[in-house]
Protein backbone atom coordinates (compact mmCIF):
# COMPACT_ATOMS: atom_id res chain seq x y z
CA UNK A 1 0.00 0.00 0.00
CA UNK A 2 3.02 2.46 0.72
CA UNK A 3 4.67 1.61 -2.63
CA UNK A 4 0.73 2.34 -4.53
CA UNK A 5 0.96 5.71 -2.49
CA UNK A 6 4.03 6.70 -3.19
CA UNK A 7 3.93 5.57 -7.04
CA UNK A 8 0.57 7.38 -7.11
CA UNK A 9 2.55 10.52 -5.50
CA UNK A 10 5.21 10.44 -7.78
CA UNK A 11 3.27 10.02 -10.77
CA UNK A 12 1.30 12.94 -9.91
CA UNK A 13 4.42 15.37 -9.33
CA UNK A 14 5.41 13.97 -12.82
CA UNK A 15 2.37 15.13 -14.21
CA UNK A 16 2.09 18.89 -12.49
CA UNK A 17 5.90 19.40 -13.74
CA UNK A 18 4.66 18.64 -17.44
CA UNK A 19 1.81 20.51 -16.91
CA UNK A 20 3.42 23.37 -15.44
CA UNK A 21 6.57 23.14 -17.88
CA UNK A 22 3.97 23.40 -20.77
CA UNK A 23 2.06 26.75 -18.91
CA UNK A 24 5.37 28.27 -18.25
CA UNK A 25 7.07 27.94 -21.53
CA UNK A 26 10.85 27.17 -22.04
CA UNK A 27 12.48 28.42 -24.72
CA UNK A 28 12.62 25.57 -26.74
CA UNK A 29 11.07 26.17 -30.79
CA UNK A 30 10.51 29.86 -29.96
CA UNK A 31 10.95 32.61 -32.58
CA UNK A 32 14.57 34.39 -32.46
CA UNK A 33 13.35 37.89 -32.36
CA UNK A 34 11.44 36.71 -29.23
CA UNK A 35 14.48 35.92 -27.61
CA UNK A 36 17.08 38.05 -28.61
CA UNK A 37 18.40 40.58 -26.49
CA UNK A 38 15.88 44.06 -26.95
CA UNK A 39 17.31 47.29 -25.95
CA UNK A 40 15.46 50.46 -25.89
CA UNK A 41 16.78 51.54 -29.34
CA UNK A 42 15.73 48.55 -30.73
CA UNK A 43 12.35 48.14 -29.36
CA UNK A 44 11.86 52.14 -30.71
CA UNK A 45 13.24 50.63 -34.29
CA UNK A 46 10.82 47.65 -33.90
CA UNK A 47 7.94 50.13 -33.31
CA UNK A 48 8.71 52.14 -36.12
CA UNK A 49 8.03 48.28 -38.32
CA UNK A 50 5.87 46.70 -36.96
CA UNK A 51 3.49 49.24 -34.39
CA UNK A 52 -0.30 49.01 -35.35
CA UNK A 53 -0.72 52.88 -34.77
CA UNK A 54 2.08 53.72 -36.80
CA UNK A 55 1.30 51.67 -39.89
CA UNK A 56 -2.04 53.01 -39.99
CA UNK A 57 -0.48 55.87 -40.21
CA UNK A 58 1.76 55.26 -42.65
CA UNK A 59 -1.50 54.57 -44.47
CA UNK A 60 -3.09 57.61 -44.27
CA UNK A 61 -0.47 59.46 -45.56
CA UNK A 62 -0.37 57.58 -48.13
CA UNK A 63 -4.21 58.61 -48.52
CA UNK A 64 -3.56 62.26 -48.58
CA UNK A 65 -1.07 61.91 -51.42
CA UNK A 66 -4.37 60.91 -53.54
CA UNK A 67 -6.20 63.89 -51.75
CA UNK A 68 -3.07 66.54 -53.03
CA UNK A 69 -3.28 64.99 -56.28
CA UNK A 70 -7.03 65.69 -56.62
CA UNK A 71 -6.34 69.17 -55.69
CA UNK A 72 -4.24 70.21 -58.22
CA UNK A 73 -6.14 68.71 -60.70
CA UNK A 74 -8.29 71.41 -61.01
CA UNK A 75 -5.70 73.80 -62.05
CA UNK A 76 -4.12 71.52 -64.54
CA UNK A 77 -5.17 70.30 -68.42
CA UNK A 78 -7.22 67.49 -69.03
CA UNK A 79 -7.05 65.54 -72.29
CA UNK A 80 -10.36 63.74 -73.49
CA UNK A 81 -10.87 61.70 -76.47
CA UNK A 82 -14.25 60.74 -77.49
CA UNK A 83 -15.56 58.56 -80.73
CA UNK A 84 -19.12 57.48 -81.35
CA UNK A 85 -20.87 55.07 -83.93
CA UNK A 86 -24.73 54.73 -84.65
CA UNK A 87 -26.57 53.30 -87.05
CA UNK A 88 -30.24 54.13 -88.02
CA UNK A 89 -33.10 52.37 -89.58
CA UNK A 90 -33.33 53.62 -92.91
CA UNK A 91 -37.07 53.78 -92.20
CA UNK A 92 -36.44 56.52 -89.57
CA UNK A 93 -33.90 58.71 -91.92
CA UNK A 94 -35.73 61.68 -93.74
CA UNK A 95 -34.75 62.16 -97.28
CA UNK A 96 -35.03 65.74 -98.96
CA UNK A 97 -35.80 66.12 -102.77
CA UNK A 98 -33.95 68.89 -104.23
CA UNK A 99 -34.13 69.27 -108.49
CA UNK A 100 -34.78 65.52 -109.05
CA UNK A 101 -31.81 64.83 -106.23
CA UNK A 102 -32.87 62.92 -103.13
CA UNK A 103 -30.29 63.70 -100.41
CA UNK A 104 -30.97 62.04 -96.92
CA UNK A 105 -28.26 61.53 -93.94
CA UNK A 106 -26.52 57.98 -93.97
CA UNK A 107 -27.87 55.21 -91.65
CA UNK A 108 -24.43 54.80 -90.45
CA UNK A 109 -21.89 57.26 -88.77
CA UNK A 110 -19.05 57.82 -87.15
CA UNK A 111 -17.12 60.34 -85.13
CA UNK A 112 -13.88 60.75 -83.33
CA UNK A 113 -12.41 63.76 -81.26
CA UNK A 114 -8.99 64.51 -79.03
CA UNK A 115 -9.62 68.10 -77.33
CA UNK A 116 -7.28 69.83 -74.74
CA UNK A 117 -8.92 72.29 -72.43
CA UNK A 118 -6.84 74.34 -70.01
CA UNK A 119 -8.83 76.70 -67.74
CA UNK A 120 -7.14 79.93 -67.62
CA UNK A 121 -9.08 81.93 -64.99
CA UNK A 122 -11.09 80.31 -62.47
CA UNK A 123 -11.84 83.20 -59.98
CA UNK A 124 -9.17 82.48 -57.84
CA UNK A 125 -9.10 78.92 -57.79
CA UNK A 126 -6.34 77.53 -59.42
CA UNK A 127 -3.65 79.51 -57.37
CA UNK A 128 -5.45 78.30 -54.37
CA UNK A 129 -5.76 74.51 -56.11
CA UNK A 130 -1.63 74.69 -55.41
CA UNK A 131 -1.40 76.11 -52.17
CA UNK A 132 -3.89 73.92 -50.90
CA UNK A 133 -2.31 70.93 -52.34
CA UNK A 134 1.14 71.86 -50.85
CA UNK A 135 -0.67 72.51 -47.45
CA UNK A 136 -2.16 69.15 -47.29
CA UNK A 137 0.63 67.80 -47.63
CA UNK A 138 2.30 69.49 -44.79
CA UNK A 139 -0.67 68.50 -42.69
CA UNK A 140 -0.33 64.92 -43.31
CA UNK A 141 3.13 64.44 -42.73
CA UNK A 142 2.42 66.35 -39.07
CA UNK A 143 -0.24 64.10 -38.62
CA UNK A 144 1.93 61.14 -39.14
CA UNK A 145 4.89 62.71 -37.67
CA UNK A 146 2.44 63.24 -34.29
CA UNK A 147 1.56 59.55 -34.03
CA UNK A 148 4.98 58.55 -34.47
CA UNK A 149 5.58 60.44 -31.86
CA UNK A 150 2.91 59.42 -29.13
CA UNK A 151 3.39 55.96 -30.22
CA UNK A 152 7.15 55.90 -29.29
CA UNK A 153 6.54 57.30 -26.22
CA UNK A 154 4.56 54.62 -25.23
CA UNK A 155 6.79 52.24 -26.13
CA UNK A 156 9.41 53.75 -23.83
CA UNK A 157 6.99 54.17 -21.09
CA UNK A 158 6.32 50.04 -22.13
CA UNK A 159 9.67 49.02 -21.59
CA UNK A 160 10.44 51.25 -18.24
CA UNK A 161 7.24 49.86 -17.04
CA UNK A 162 8.77 45.94 -17.48
CA UNK A 163 11.80 47.06 -16.15
CA UNK A 164 9.91 48.24 -12.86
CA UNK A 165 8.41 44.95 -13.06
CA UNK A 166 11.20 42.82 -12.93
CA UNK A 167 12.97 45.02 -10.33
CA UNK A 168 9.98 44.84 -7.95
CA UNK A 169 9.70 40.67 -7.91
CA UNK A 170 13.79 41.07 -7.30
CA UNK A 171 12.72 43.34 -4.05
CA UNK A 172 10.12 41.01 -3.13
CA UNK A 173 12.01 37.71 -4.07
CA UNK A 174 14.95 39.50 -0.95
CA UNK A 175 11.82 40.56 1.32
CA UNK A 176 10.30 36.92 1.06
CA UNK A 177 13.80 35.02 1.10
CA UNK A 178 14.65 37.54 4.52
CA UNK A 179 11.46 37.48 6.19
CA UNK A 180 11.84 33.67 5.75
CA UNK A 181 15.49 33.77 7.31
CA UNK A 182 14.09 35.58 10.27
CA UNK A 183 11.45 33.05 10.89
CA UNK A 184 13.99 30.46 10.57
CA UNK A 185 16.03 32.17 13.15
CA UNK A 186 13.43 32.38 15.83
CA UNK A 187 12.00 29.10 15.14
CA UNK A 188 15.22 27.64 16.00
CA UNK A 189 15.36 29.71 19.05
CA UNK A 190 11.96 28.26 20.30
CA UNK A 191 13.08 24.90 20.13
CA UNK A 192 16.48 26.05 21.93
CA UNK A 193 13.77 27.92 24.66
CA UNK A 194 14.90 31.41 24.06
CA UNK A 195 11.93 32.93 22.44
CA UNK A 196 8.32 32.41 22.83
CA UNK A 197 5.70 30.54 20.40
CA UNK A 198 4.45 34.53 19.82
CA UNK A 199 7.63 35.22 18.02
CA UNK A 200 7.49 32.32 15.61
CA UNK A 201 3.66 33.40 15.12
CA UNK A 202 4.64 37.51 13.88
CA UNK A 203 7.13 35.97 11.93
CA UNK A 204 4.90 33.40 9.89
CA UNK A 205 2.54 36.38 9.87
CA UNK A 206 5.20 38.99 8.69
CA UNK A 207 6.11 35.99 5.69
CA UNK A 208 2.78 35.67 4.64
CA UNK A 209 1.92 39.19 4.18
CA UNK A 210 5.08 39.83 2.05
CA UNK A 211 4.13 36.79 -0.78
CA UNK A 212 1.11 38.54 -1.90
CA UNK A 213 3.09 41.19 -2.81
CA UNK A 214 5.42 38.71 -4.66
CA UNK A 215 2.30 37.36 -6.80
CA UNK A 216 1.93 40.79 -7.61
CA UNK A 217 5.01 41.44 -8.89
CA UNK A 218 4.81 38.79 -10.98
CA UNK A 219 1.51 39.35 -12.20
CA UNK A 220 2.42 42.99 -13.11
CA UNK A 221 5.67 41.73 -14.70
CA UNK A 222 3.91 39.14 -17.23
CA UNK A 223 0.94 42.02 -17.96
CA UNK A 224 4.07 44.63 -18.93
CA UNK A 225 5.81 42.14 -20.80
CA UNK A 226 2.47 41.37 -23.14
CA UNK A 227 1.69 45.10 -23.28
CA UNK A 228 5.32 45.98 -24.42
CA UNK A 229 5.02 42.87 -26.88
CA UNK A 230 1.85 44.06 -28.19
CA UNK A 231 3.50 48.06 -28.90
CA UNK A 232 5.87 46.65 -30.76
CA UNK A 233 3.50 44.69 -32.68
CA UNK A 234 4.92 41.24 -32.45
CA UNK A 235 2.31 38.05 -33.30
CA UNK A 236 3.32 36.00 -30.00
CA UNK A 237 3.07 32.17 -30.93
CA UNK A 238 0.07 30.83 -29.06
CA UNK A 239 2.08 27.93 -26.87
CA UNK A 240 2.87 30.96 -25.11
CA UNK A 241 0.86 30.91 -21.87
CA UNK A 242 1.93 32.97 -19.50
CA UNK A 243 5.37 34.41 -19.47
CA UNK A 244 7.01 35.97 -22.65
CA UNK A 245 10.59 35.55 -22.60
CA UNK A 246 11.56 39.40 -23.35
CA UNK A 247 14.84 40.08 -22.24
CA UNK A 248 15.44 43.37 -21.99
CA UNK A 249 19.24 45.03 -21.90
CA UNK A 250 18.51 48.55 -20.92
CA UNK A 251 18.31 49.96 -17.55
CA UNK A 252 16.43 53.41 -16.40
CA UNK A 253 17.47 56.70 -17.50
CA UNK A 254 18.69 58.25 -14.60
CA UNK A 255 21.26 60.66 -15.87
CA UNK A 256 21.16 64.71 -14.91
CA UNK A 257 18.39 66.90 -16.71
CA UNK A 258 18.53 70.40 -16.63
CA UNK A 259 15.34 72.06 -17.50
CA UNK A 260 14.83 76.14 -19.01
CA UNK A 261 10.94 76.23 -18.61
CA UNK A 262 10.36 79.36 -20.51
CA UNK A 263 12.51 77.78 -23.44
CA UNK A 264 10.74 73.97 -23.24
CA UNK A 265 7.04 76.25 -23.66
CA UNK A 266 8.56 78.37 -27.02
CA UNK A 267 9.99 75.44 -28.34
CA UNK A 268 7.01 73.39 -27.93
CA UNK A 269 5.21 76.08 -29.35
CA UNK A 270 7.84 75.98 -32.53
CA UNK A 271 8.16 72.23 -32.96
CA UNK A 272 5.12 70.62 -32.02
CA UNK A 273 3.52 68.96 -35.20
CA UNK A 274 -0.15 69.05 -33.39
CA UNK A 275 0.15 72.82 -33.99
CA UNK A 276 1.84 72.80 -37.72
CA UNK A 277 -1.20 70.60 -38.14
CA UNK A 278 -3.46 72.71 -37.14
CA UNK A 279 -1.72 75.52 -38.94
CA UNK A 280 -2.02 74.37 -41.86
CA UNK A 281 -5.42 72.92 -41.27
CA UNK A 282 -6.09 77.06 -40.86
CA UNK A 283 -4.65 77.89 -44.27
CA UNK A 284 -6.70 75.40 -46.07
CA UNK A 285 -9.47 77.12 -44.40
CA UNK A 286 -8.58 80.39 -45.43
CA UNK A 287 -8.42 78.87 -49.20
CA UNK A 288 -11.86 77.82 -48.91
CA UNK A 289 -12.52 81.37 -48.41
CA UNK A 290 -10.85 81.64 -52.12
CA UNK A 291 -12.80 79.06 -53.54
CA UNK A 292 -15.83 80.13 -52.30
CA UNK A 293 -15.73 83.63 -53.57
CA UNK A 294 -14.84 82.66 -56.97
CA UNK A 295 -18.20 81.54 -57.59
CA UNK A 296 -19.22 85.28 -57.81
CA UNK A 297 -16.50 85.63 -60.61
CA UNK A 298 -16.14 84.15 -64.14
CA UNK A 299 -14.13 80.97 -65.47
CA UNK A 300 -12.22 81.54 -68.78
CA UNK A 301 -11.40 78.33 -70.28
CA UNK A 302 -9.05 77.46 -73.83
CA UNK A 303 -9.17 74.67 -75.76
CA UNK A 304 -7.85 72.83 -78.57
CA UNK A 305 -8.58 69.77 -80.46
CA UNK A 306 -8.48 67.39 -84.09
CA UNK A 307 -12.00 65.87 -85.15
CA UNK A 308 -12.59 62.96 -87.66
CA UNK A 309 -16.15 62.04 -88.77
CA UNK A 310 -17.25 60.64 -91.66
CA UNK A 311 -19.59 62.40 -94.77
CA UNK A 312 -22.85 63.56 -94.51
CA UNK A 313 -24.12 64.98 -97.50
CA UNK A 314 -21.31 63.58 -100.04
CA UNK A 315 -22.74 61.00 -102.37
CA UNK A 316 -22.53 57.92 -102.62
CA UNK A 317 -22.54 57.88 -98.90
CA UNK A 318 -19.55 55.17 -97.24
CA UNK A 319 -17.96 54.93 -94.09
CA UNK A 320 -14.26 55.62 -95.38
CA UNK A 321 -15.51 58.83 -97.11
CA UNK A 322 -14.15 60.82 -93.78
CA UNK A 323 -13.56 64.53 -93.29
CA UNK A 324 -11.14 65.81 -90.35
CA UNK A 325 -8.91 69.44 -89.21
CA UNK A 326 -8.32 70.73 -86.63
CA UNK A 327 -10.72 73.32 -83.89
CA UNK A 328 -9.41 75.68 -81.81
CA UNK A 329 -11.62 78.23 -79.17
CA UNK A 330 -12.21 79.84 -75.97
CA UNK A 331 -14.94 79.92 -73.55
CA UNK A 332 -16.59 81.99 -71.03
CA UNK A 333 -18.50 81.46 -68.55
CA UNK A 334 -20.47 83.46 -65.33
CA UNK A 335 -22.97 82.39 -62.74
CA UNK A 336 -24.59 86.45 -62.51
CA UNK A 337 -27.21 84.87 -60.10
CA UNK A 338 -27.01 82.14 -58.43
CA UNK A 339 -29.71 81.97 -56.02
CA UNK A 340 -27.03 83.18 -53.25
CA UNK A 341 -25.40 79.58 -53.41
CA UNK A 342 -22.51 81.25 -53.41
CA UNK A 343 -23.19 83.58 -50.77
CA UNK A 344 -23.69 81.03 -48.56
CA UNK A 345 -20.54 78.81 -49.43
CA UNK A 346 -18.21 81.80 -48.42
CA UNK A 347 -20.63 82.16 -44.86
CA UNK A 348 -19.83 78.56 -44.07
CA UNK A 349 -16.07 79.18 -45.21
CA UNK A 350 -15.73 82.20 -43.14
CA UNK A 351 -17.37 80.39 -40.30
CA UNK A 352 -14.86 77.42 -40.62
CA UNK A 353 -11.91 79.90 -41.09
CA UNK A 354 -12.96 81.37 -37.75
CA UNK A 355 -12.95 78.38 -36.27
CA UNK A 356 -9.84 76.90 -36.92
CA UNK A 357 -8.55 79.41 -35.20
CA UNK A 358 -9.87 79.35 -32.26
CA UNK A 359 -9.14 75.41 -32.03
CA UNK A 360 -5.28 76.79 -32.96
CA UNK A 361 -5.26 79.23 -30.44
CA UNK A 362 -6.76 76.10 -27.71
CA UNK A 363 -4.24 73.96 -28.78
CA UNK A 364 -1.21 76.31 -28.32
CA UNK A 365 -2.75 76.82 -24.36
CA UNK A 366 -3.24 72.73 -24.01
CA UNK A 367 0.28 72.24 -25.19
CA UNK A 368 1.75 75.03 -23.25
CA UNK A 369 -0.65 73.58 -20.19
CA UNK A 370 1.15 69.78 -21.31
CA UNK A 371 4.84 71.64 -20.93
CA UNK A 372 3.77 72.92 -17.44
CA UNK A 373 2.20 69.53 -16.13
CA UNK A 374 5.43 67.44 -17.20
CA UNK A 375 7.84 69.77 -16.06
CA UNK A 376 6.04 69.55 -12.97
CA UNK A 377 6.12 65.72 -12.45
CA UNK A 378 9.64 65.81 -13.64
CA UNK A 379 10.62 68.00 -10.88
CA UNK A 380 8.24 65.87 -8.02
CA UNK A 381 10.25 62.75 -9.57
CA UNK A 382 13.80 64.28 -9.27
CA UNK A 383 13.26 65.22 -6.06
CA UNK A 384 12.02 62.03 -4.86
CA UNK A 385 14.96 60.47 -6.62
CA UNK A 386 17.15 62.45 -5.07
CA UNK A 387 15.71 62.24 -1.87
CA UNK A 388 16.18 58.25 -1.94
CA UNK A 389 19.97 58.03 -2.79
CA UNK A 390 20.53 57.48 0.76
CA UNK A 391 17.73 55.87 1.69
CA UNK A 392 18.45 52.07 1.20
CA UNK A 393 22.16 52.35 2.63
CA UNK A 394 20.31 53.81 5.65
CA UNK A 395 17.51 50.99 5.78
CA UNK A 396 20.26 48.46 5.66
CA UNK A 397 22.25 49.81 8.50
CA UNK A 398 19.05 50.12 10.10
CA UNK A 399 18.03 45.94 9.82
CA UNK A 400 21.73 45.14 10.86
CA UNK A 401 21.56 47.46 14.11
CA UNK A 402 18.10 46.10 14.85
CA UNK A 403 19.45 42.70 14.30
CA UNK A 404 22.62 43.29 16.54
CA UNK A 405 20.49 44.34 19.53
CA UNK A 406 18.04 41.98 19.66
CA UNK A 407 20.76 38.94 19.25
CA UNK A 408 22.37 41.05 22.17
CA UNK A 409 19.00 41.55 24.52
CA UNK A 410 18.37 44.79 23.78
CA UNK A 411 15.61 44.56 21.01
CA UNK A 412 12.93 43.16 20.14
CA UNK A 413 12.23 40.91 17.31
CA UNK A 414 9.61 43.95 16.03
CA UNK A 415 11.80 46.06 15.72
CA UNK A 416 13.82 43.47 13.14
CA UNK A 417 10.52 42.98 11.48
CA UNK A 418 10.25 46.73 11.11
CA UNK A 419 13.23 47.17 9.68
CA UNK A 420 13.01 44.17 7.05
CA UNK A 421 9.62 46.08 6.20
CA UNK A 422 11.24 49.60 5.92
CA UNK A 423 14.07 47.80 3.76
CA UNK A 424 11.63 46.97 1.34
CA UNK A 425 9.81 49.97 1.53
CA UNK A 426 13.20 51.72 0.63
CA UNK A 427 13.75 49.58 -2.19
CA UNK A 428 10.50 49.58 -3.84
CA UNK A 429 10.28 53.77 -3.73
CA UNK A 430 13.99 53.46 -5.29
CA UNK A 431 13.13 51.86 -8.27
CA UNK A 432 9.51 53.28 -8.70
CA UNK A 433 11.61 56.45 -8.32
CA UNK A 434 14.04 56.03 -11.48
CA UNK A 435 11.02 54.83 -13.05
CA UNK A 436 8.95 57.65 -12.79
CA UNK A 437 11.78 60.08 -13.21
CA UNK A 438 12.68 57.78 -16.94
CA UNK A 439 8.87 58.05 -17.65
CA UNK A 440 8.71 61.82 -16.63
CA UNK A 441 11.93 62.73 -18.81
CA UNK A 442 10.36 60.45 -21.93
CA UNK A 443 6.95 62.71 -21.10
CA UNK A 444 8.76 65.99 -21.10
CA UNK A 445 10.51 65.53 -23.72
CA UNK A 446 7.42 64.50 -26.09
CA UNK A 447 5.69 67.48 -24.89
CA UNK A 448 8.45 70.01 -25.84
CA UNK A 449 8.85 67.95 -29.21
CA UNK A 450 12.34 67.14 -29.18
CA UNK A 451 11.94 63.75 -31.16
CA UNK A 452 10.55 65.41 -34.31
CA UNK A 453 11.36 68.85 -36.56
CA UNK A 454 8.01 69.79 -38.29
CA UNK A 455 8.26 71.23 -42.16
CA UNK A 456 7.68 74.78 -41.94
Amino acid sequence: MKKLKLAVLLASISFAAAINSSAQNTDTNLPAWLTRPLSLVDALNTALLQNAAILEAQNDLEDSHGLVVKTRAVALPQLKATGQYKYTDPDDIEAISIQNYSISTPDQNWNAGIQLVQSVYMGGRMVAAFKAADATEKQALAVYQTSVADALLNVRIAYYDVLLAAQEITVHEASVKLLEKELDDQQHRLNAGTVPKFNVLRAEVAVANERPNLIQARNSYRIAKNNLANLLGYNLPHEIWEDIPLNLTDDFDATPYQINLPEAIQQALTRRTELLALRKNMELQQLNIVNAKAGYKPTVSVFAGYDWHNAQYTQPVTLDHDFDGWNAGAQLSWNIFDGALTYGKVKQAQAQFDKSKTVLDDQARQIELQVRTAYSDFIQARETLDSQQKVQEEADEALREAKQRAEAGTGTQLDVLDAETSLTQARTTQIQALHDYSTARAKFDRAIGSDLVPVK
